[in-house]
This record gives C-alpha cells, structure tokens and sequence, in this order.
C-alpha cells in the first residue's frame, strides 16, 4: 500500500487522475496539456511513480501510448484503511466515471484494470478458469468451459441458472484468454449485447500482473455502468482469495 499512499501524496499525480477520471485513455501529450507549468519529462516521472503504483496502466495503440485510470489499487486501499473507520457509502468511482465518459464522443470504449498478485502464472490461471475457485470470488458464479478457441463459456448461479455466457477466443495457457461475454442477469443489459473480455497474465517475480481488459462498452450503457463496479470487485476479490485464502471481506458494489 505504500507506493499508493506515496502516489496518491503529490498534487500533481492527483490532478492527473482527475483528469483520467473525467477521460480515460489519454496520451502524453493530452495529459500535458492539464500540467502546461510542467514539462513534458515532468509529467512522464509522474506516470512513471502511478504507473508503479499501478494506479494508472498504459497501453500502445498504433504509434500512440494511452493511459488508463486503474482503481483496482485505490479499492485495495480503501477496503483496507479506510472501510473499516468509515461507513461505505458509496464506492462506485468507476460507475460516476462512466456517466461522465457518455459525454465524450466515443462509439465504445475500454476498461483496462491492473493488479499485482502474490502467485504463479498458473495459479493465477487455474483461478479464473477452474469453476471451484471462481465461486469463491466471481460473484458466487461457477465457470465452465473446455477451453478451446471457439468453445462455449457459462458463468452459472448455484441454483444453475446462468449468470453470463459467451465464447473463448483465444487461450493461451497460463499467459492469456480472451472471451465474448454476455451478462444475462438482467434483462436491460442482455439486451445491450456481448462484450469482450481479456485476462493477460504477466510473471514478475514471485507475483503475477493480471490485467482485465473489457472492450466494446457503450457510454452510458447500464453494461458499462455494472462493469464499472463489479469487474473491481472480482478482481479485488480474486487477490484476495489467491493471497489470504479468505474472501473478500467487503460487500460487493450495489
């Protein structure tokens, strides 16, 4: 938690997230333009410090390099200082983001999530895709699938009746998966149609980076408003359970 507090001590580095919070996926040079007292290897030492808090995550696209807010990291720190002196009574920044993207004018947009995990690649992996671990943490959903590109996917209540479905991809064991996803417990967001849905792993160390990356959302879509919150809330959840063997203690987003 430490590079986080440090991160989230400087001004500067806040009004940056700030500025990703009202428009994710800005480059260099538009996250310049906010700072223009700053120079431009000025502002790039303080994405360097977010990204190493992992507060902010960034991506190329074509020639250009994009940065995302990733609030994995700030929902981390507020379960483990702040909830337990407070009352929670909000807790869906991501969602409040959302109904401010839908003022942009983007056909679809990303949300790029990022987390270190004390565990191996294939920890890791068997975790998002073994249905015994994903009841623990992925809303008490069980997951099934063969694992082959082009293969159904169902994430299915206790009861059996089915949370989400879609197909895999591509699967590259344990390193990435990639899958359509259909959210069918709400008849409003089924509706709205399929998203896809990308789960990188990346060894560092003893730890792994696991980045969720959901495409295709819609501004001011009731999918990108429950993904806002629940996608924080799984892979929070999945840290947790990887880490302490516990499930997140923390009610999920509302």
């Amino acid at each position: 938690m430490d590079p986080v507090f440090r991160a989230l001590g400087d001004p500067s580095r806040r009004l940056l997230l700030d500025r990703l919070f009202e428009r994710d996926g800005q480059t260099l040079g538009e996250l310049c333009a906010h700072l223009p007292a700053m120079t431009r290897f000025g502002v790039m030492r303080h994405l360097a410090v977010l990204e190493s808090a992992g507060i902010v995550v960034s991506h190329r696209s074509g020639r250009e390099k994009r940065h995302y807010l990733n609030p994995v990291p700030i929902r981390l720190l507020h379960d483990r200082w702040i909830s337990k002196y407070a009352d929670q009574v909000v807790g869906r920044m991501s969602a409040i983001k959302q109904r401010l993207e839908a003022a942009t004018p983007m056909d679809t947009f990303d949300h790029v999530y990022s987390v270190y995990i004390q565990a191996s690649q294939e920890r890791v992996w068997q975790a998002i895709t073994d249905g015994d671990e994903t009841v623990r943490y992925y809303y008490g959903t069980r997951f099934a699938s063969s694992l082959e590109p082009g293969a159904a996917l169902t994430y299915a209540y206790p009861d059996g009746s089915i949370a989400a479905d879609g197909r895999i991809l591509e699967v590259d064991p344990p390193r990435r998966l990639k899958v359509t996803f259909h959210a069918r417990w709400d008849e409003q967001i089924a509706a709205e149609g399929p998203v896809e849905m990308s789960w990188v792993l990346e060894a560092s160390g003893d730890a792994t980076r696991l980045t969720v990356t959901t495409s295709g959302l819609k501004p001011g879509s009731r999918t990108a408003e429950d993904f806002a919150g629940g996608i924080v809330y799984i892979v929070s959840g999945l840290k947790t359970v990887l880490e302490t063997g516990q499930l997140l203690a923390v009610g999920a987003p509302a």
